[in-house]
């Protein structure tokens, strides 16, 4: 079968395109490169010993794309990663993230229609539940206000793809809301690479540890949590992506309960920013440079995913735990020195 990931070179989408070739699915990818690396493909090819496809091509340009699914249209699903995903920078240039992570969307789902083209997956994230009224958060939880502008794009991206699927029945889709992806493949080919300063925690761990930056910002102390620290539910992003290839098969195999399902993905457990510097020192050896600095606007106090639907609905579970994480982490970024 013929699967089409979007963004499949990034951090997400790498680990999803080798979970997919290496259960002998024909892959193609669309990256525009724009916070990824062709480097990537190597990896790729490196540990499946199979090469996908590969469309270095933008998924606003409504040309290119069209002449793209007219030489595909045999795609037996896709799977939609690409989108600019920096909080800060989407609260900086909010028109950049409407037009990237919104227009593609509808492009895509565009052309899916006109194809008659069924099954896709959603990058979709735990940001749509903003700070949850109860801890874990179920599918159940309210939608609150975006947080930032591209908190809001997922959140208009999920009611774009429901709104057409309410109308087309022959369409299937799927949002899977990640809590925080982290880690690397065992094999240490791919990984979390940012472009400049990372936005997330854990590539600032292990670049701090690298010596890469001088030390690492703990944002607030003083949140009401054991330590004063937010708490995250961090998952390995091998998880993850394997949750993306059990989410697509419900689909191909139509055993989905509707046409538009969501499902979250995460582990069940929250680790406070001061746990996750423990734990990283304690399997790593090494000591991590921190100061505690002031909140950061938008932040929330903690988000941890119940994760009972993916689990019985689904069929999936996260099994690897933080410490395996950290260290598949670190063993990555010592690759890239």
């Amino acid at each position: 079968m013929k699967i089409l990931v979007t963004g499949g070179l990034g951090f997400i989408g790498s680990h999803t395109v080798v979970e997919l070739l290496q259960k002998n699915y024909e892959v193609v990818i669309i990256d525009n490169l724009s916070n990824s690396s062709i480097s990537v493909l190597e990896g790729i090819t490196s540990i499946t010993q199979k090469s996908p496809q590969f469309y270095k091509l933008d998924l606003k340009d409504k040309l290119e794309l069209s002449e793209f699914f007219e030489e595909h249209q045999d795609l037996d699903g896709i799977i939609h990663f690409a989108a600019s995903k920096a909080v800060g920078e989407s609260v900086e240039k909010p028109l950049m993230y409407y037009e990237n992570n919104i227009n593609t969307l509808v492009l895509v789902l565009q052309e899916m229609r006109r194809k008659e083209l069924s099954n896709f997956i959603f990058s979709s994230s735990c940001t749509v539940y903003g700070q949850a009224d109860e801890l874990p958060i179920t599918e159940e939880a309210p939608v609150k206000k975006a947080e930032s502008p591209y908190g809001n794009t997922k959140q208009i991206g999920e009611e774009i793809i429901q709104e057409y699927a309410k109308v087309n029945s022959d369409f299937s889709g799927i949002s899977l809301r990640y809590f925080n992806p982290i880690g690397a493949h065992e094999s240490t080919q791919i990984g979390e690479l940012p472009i400049g300063v990372p936005q997330n925690l854990i590539p600032f761990i292990t670049q701090t540890a690298a010596g890469k930056r001088k030390e690492l910002s703990v944002f607030g102390d003083d949140y009401p949590t054991q330590d004063g620290t937010a708490i995250r539910d961090y998952i390995h992003v091998v998880d993850l992506a394997k949750a993306h290839i059990v989410a697509l098969e419900r689909l191909i195999q139509k055993k989905n309960k509707k046409n538009y399902e969501v499902f979250n993905l995460g582990t069940g457990k929250g680790n406070s920013v001061l746990e996750v510097i423990h734990a990283f020192e304690k399997v790593t050896q090494q000591k991590l440079p921190y100061k505690i600095v002031d909140r950061r606007e938008g932040d929330i106090i903690a988000a941890y995913a119940d994760t009972t639907k993916a689990n019985n609905d689904l069929g999936w579970k996260a099994e690897l735990g933080i410490e395996e994480a950290l260290k598949s982490a670190w063993e990555w970024q010592l690759k890239q020195d």
